[in-house]
């Protein structure tokens, strides 16, 4: 889940294609105003393997004052937010801090405190943001497992009192996460980890837009 912007959005994006995984695009103007115009040839393969999605009209151009609405979307479309390189005055820290506003897990890759780069991504440690040394900080952090965990987990019985209430909450008609927060009465940031882990054993399935159904 990024937004589609040139280096780490990019990177990021390129790296779920390039494992046969799927990701989520979210742009800053209109769906047919690809934005960078660098990046129209890579929104083609999210098209096919997840999606690109706006909060804005068809025909809307990119624009400055835009941008931090698509953050907002970014961040909460997310289980979590992972910062990689953010100066202080930077964008991707809107986007942070929308991720904590609306109970999303923040993260951020620590580096040199000479680089006007690192100095937004080491503000957010020092303001409580984990420490990313890796993918599996970010993993453990949600609670989401390797695959040979996953295929231990498809199908398994509901194992917590949150799995079991939100088994429970969910049928065949499409239930969103933030509805699933109020009725179950617990953290956002802890729900979206418990219907990962519960996707992961089969009992529930995303079925986009932060909508769930039964598996």
């Amino acid at each position: 889940m990024s937004g589609l912007a040139l280096g780490v959005d990019t990177e990021a994006h390129l790296g779920a294609l390039e494992v046969g995984g799927w990701t989520v695009a979210v742009l800053g103007c209109g769906l047919d105003q690809i934005y960078p115009s660098q990046n129209e040839a890579l929104a083609r393969p999210i098209v096919e393997s997840g999606a690109l999605i706006s909060g804005f009209p068809l025909g809307l151009p990119p624009a400055a004052q835009d941008f931090p609405i698509r953050n907002r979307i970014i961040g909460g479309l997310s289980l979590g937010v992972v910062v990689v390189e953010a100066d202080e005055d930077s964008g991707t820290l809107i986007t942070a801090g929308y991720a904590a506003d609306q109970g999303r897990e923040v993260f951020a890759v620590p580096g040199p405190v000479t680089s006007p780069q690192t100095r937004g991504t080491n503000r957010l440690i020092q303001d409580g943001a984990g420490l990313v040394t890796g993918a599996d900080d970010v993993l453990e952090a949600l609670k989401l497992a390797r695959l040979n965990q996953q295929i231990e987990l498809r199908q398994a019985a509901p194992e917590t009192e949150l799995e079991l209430i939100l088994v429970k909450l969910l049928d065949h008609t499409p239930t969103h996460i933030d509805d699933l927060v109020r009725q179950a009465g617990k953290p956002a940031g802890e729900v979206g980890a418990t219907l990962a882990l519960l996707e992961l054993k089969g009992l529930v399935r995303h079925i986009g837009g932060q909508y769930y159904v039964r598996g």
